[in-house]
């Protein structure tokens, strides 16, 4: 600290400019003891200064933090930030986790990570102890920190709904979680939250061993009115679903992008086929011919992608809410788009008959399917048609309408049979082929379960995919082949644990899985051959598709197994994927296509960007799943009793899961409630069994159940077991043990859980859902 003793005399106070400018100088380190010792204050004068700096902190001009001034809207030198987003180079963004200055905005700290030791480093959505430093802060940030250790996250709060009824004392917070327990609230905690409100909750105890209950800190919204279902899985997983305005309005400002300096397509009739709610078309296709005598029977195919990069840039507000989100999450009654409505559904969605950027790639093909060239363009264009997978397809067999008539021979025809080309290369590389059926949830106009349908697959469907396939694979190629950083699509092989879990309950089926050698997905694909038009076909695809290891994004190429690709990325759907946008950039660096390529730098960063959005993908796939979950049991509500068929989907030692036929929903069956026998969990075998009886419920098999509670808010269903299990020979002899629910209740009576707890293979319902 600078000493001002031998400015003045000890009784002479200094001016409130100099104390303010002491203050500013010294973060975190100014108290009223300091700045006595700076000015030489001694006696009175102490008493003068006391009343001099409260005097400056009423004014607002400093603030005080454990016993040293500030100040205000300051950083103090040592504080808790979280990691917040990327900038324009890929480094890090923060912002200080708790934040004094309530009438100014919260300032951005670019962080630094601590390079001179081998040490993690922090990703998006991390805390980290941080410090002050120097240094050029950049653009986006005011401050610069470097990161002294990174924290644990904060412990998350409870979601849960508001239960009130008249004249209780207390209300009731009815988790989400149907792992959490129900919490009583006093009248005086609410917060001012209603009956049905979702609420966040944190827990209190008075007390070291008084009776936990709940107060609630924020009030989310009300669960009665429509697309409320999904507010609870926004909140759960995280996701992101608020644009701040500076996105909103950088959006608006938005101006489309002109034709000069891109090649005019715009008469070429390139078509987009999606789904025919479809508001953002990526991609748009067009294939002809090969007339070059050279290439006879080949075809050109040309994929048209939505210039994404060039409205959102590196950097920008928009380029980091697309970061943070990863991805668009798409629910049965929303979707929460990874861009601004202005953007992705209107400036890049290839509409029909209006104008749009595009990036460009156009392959040639021989007659066996196998590429032999391509080459990448930047484009302005206009689609000719928008059509639906459906409509797409009618019109190729035989039943067109206005819109695909004049369609159906130069465009439409053309794409068919480029697409049969296409497919004999594909039958050549042979990628896992799992035959799963996806169910849709059609809603009401309230926004409740109207039906589950599994919608056809249709060839338009698969030539659409087989398209996007390729045009990712020349994208990653060319990258590749240049040098350039991008981001992978890459799918390991399964992990030896995986696969020796897959032939024990392949061997329980009598079909055999090869030890020895590298597994290819032709081996897969000759079980599900095996398997095929069997009861026990959508078994085996579930249960080899659990086996798989899960894709990711990554700087590193390990190839993508499932698709059996030695090189991909992806590149196809730049409005709803970050990836794909970061794939964009690369390619405009390395073709040289623009000035809003790849930043230089950002290299480096761009490991963790994958890795940051894996995980976002992985949340927004659990919270998709979830909210289905929850639809359906809000729909079975009024089903209570009734009976339905299904299949048994998991067994585990506290029972079974068992998935409807009717709906695809999975429910529970204690084993507590299956039989007065002691019943043992065959881990290898995929079994319970019955040790006296022999009676086996076995992984598969087709069983009627009646549905005996449904959870809305948890999405969990309970059933009881209407058929019996398959006879075999009785436990008796065998090794292992029995399950424990059973033995409690065969000796006393009593249901799983009322006595002792059990040991080892034991069987308890831990997974009762909550009313």
């Amino acid at each position: 600290m600078v000493s001002h003793k031998s400015r003045r005399r000890d009784d002479d106070l200094p001016s409130r400019e100099e104390i303010l400018a002491f203050v500013a100088e010294n973060p975190g380190k100014a108290g009223k003891r300091e700045i006595a010792r700076a000015f030489g204050l001694t006696g009175a004068a102490k008493i003068g200064l006391k009343q001099l700096l409260r005097e400056l902190a009423e004014e607002g001009l400093v603030e005080k933090r454990h016993r040293r001034l500030a100040m205000p809207g300051s950083l103090p030198p040592v504080f808790v930030a979280n990691v917040t987003g990327r900038d324009a180079d890929g480094e890090l963004l923060g912002q200080p986790s708790r934040w004094y200055a309530e009438d100014g905005p919260v300032p951005a700290v670019l962080i630094v990570p601590d390079r001179h030791r081998n040490a993690p480093q922090p990703g998006v959505g991390d805390r980290a102890l941080v410090r002050l430093g120097s240094g050029n802060p950049g653009e986006q940030a005011s401050h610069v920190a470097r990161i002294i250790k990174i924290l644990e996250k904060e412990k998350a709060s409870i979601l849960g709904v508001i239960r009130l009824k008249e004249g209780d004392p207390v209300a009731r917070l009815i988790p989400v979680d149907r792992k959490q327990k129900e919490l009583p609230i006093d009248l005086g905690d609410l917060n001012e939250a209603k009956d049905d409100d979702l609420v966040a909750v944190e827990t209190t105890r008075t007390g070291r061993y008084g009776t936990p209950k709940a107060k609630v800190i924020e009030t989310i919204g009300s669960m009665k009115p429509e697309k409320a279902i999904s507010m609870i899985a926004l909140h759960e997983y995280g996701i992101r679903h608020v644009f701040p305005q500076a996105v909103l309005d950088e959006a608006e400002r938005a101006k489309p992008v002109k034709p000069k300096g891109r090649e005019d397509w715009r008469t070429l009739p390139l078509v987009t086929i999606d789904p025919p709610d479809a508001k953002d078309h990526d991609d748009a296709i067009y294939a002809e011919p090969d007339r070059d005598e050279a290439n006879p029977d080949g075809w050109i195919v040309t994929v048209a992608i939505a210039d994404v990069a060039a409205y959102v840039l590196p950097g920008s507000a928009m380029d980091r809410e697309a970061h943070l989100r990863g991805n668009s999450v798409y629910f049965p009654d929303r979707v929460i788009s990874m861009l601004p409505e202005r953007i992705s559904n209107d400036l890049c969605s290839l509409r029909e008959g209006e104008d749009r950027p595009a990036m460009a790639v156009r392959m040639i093909f021989a007659a066996d399917g196998r590429k032999k060239s391509h080459t990448f363009h930047r484009v302005i264009m206009r689609s000719a048609a928008k059509l639906a997978y459906a409509q797409a397809q009618d019109a190729v067999d035989g039943r067109t309408d206005d819109k695909t008539s004049p369609l159906l021979d130069p465009v439409l025809k053309p794409l068919w049979d480029a697409y049969a080309c296409l497919k004999r290369g594909r039958e050549v590389r042979e990628p896992l082929d799992l035959d799963l059926p996806e169910r849709k949830v059609l809603l009401t106009k309230g926004g409740f379960v109207d039906r589950v349908v599994v919608p056809e697959r249709l060839d338009a469907h698969k030539l659409v995919e087989e398209f996007m396939i390729q045009a990712n694979v020349v994208v990653a190629e060319t990258l590749e082949k240049r040098r350039t950083p991008l981001l992978y699509r890459i799918h390991d092989a399964s992990s030896p644990e995986k696969l020796e879990s897959l032939r024990d309950f392949l061997s329980t089926l009598d079909i055999k899985l090869p030890k020895a050698g590298t597994l290819r997905p032709s081996h897969f694909n000759g079980i599900l051959k095996h398997v095929e038009d069997t009861p026990n076909a959508e078994l085996v695809n579930t249960v080899v598709l659990r086996s798989q290891a899960q894709a990711e994004y990554a700087p590193g190429n390990i190839g993508h197994f499932g698709l059996n690709l030695r090189c991909y990325a992806h590149f196809t759907s730049p409005i709803r994927r970050y990836s794909d946008l970061i794939v964009h950039r690369s390619l405009i660096r390395a073709l040289d296509l623009g000035d809003d390529g790849l930043p230089d730098g950002i290299d480096g960063k761009l490991k963790a960007i994958g890795s940051e959005i894996s995980a976002i993908e992985r949340q927004a796939m659990k919270a998709e799943r979830s909210t289905i979950d929850r639809l359906i049991a809000h729909w079975l509500c009024d089903r209570i009793g009734a009976r339905f068929t299904g299949r048994i989907a998991g067994v585990t030692k506290s029972g079974l899961f068992v998935q409807l036929n009717e709906t695809g929903a999975d429910g529970f069956i204690p084993a507590s409630t299956l039989g007065a026998d002691y019943y043992h969990y065959d881990e290898r075998s995929h079994i319970l069994v019955g040790r006296t009886t022999g009676e086996t419920y076995r992984l598969g098999s087709r069983v009627e159940v009646k549905l005996v509670e449904a959870a809305p808010l948890a999405g969990a269903l309970r059933f009881e077991m209407l058929s019996e299990g398959i006879k075999g020979r009785p436990m008796r002899g065998r090794s292992g043990k029995a399950s424990l629910a059973s033995k409690q209740r065969h000796r006393t009576g009593k249901p799983a859980g009322a006595g002792r707890k059990g040991k080892g293979n034991v069987s308890r319902n831990k997974r009762r859902p909550k009313s």
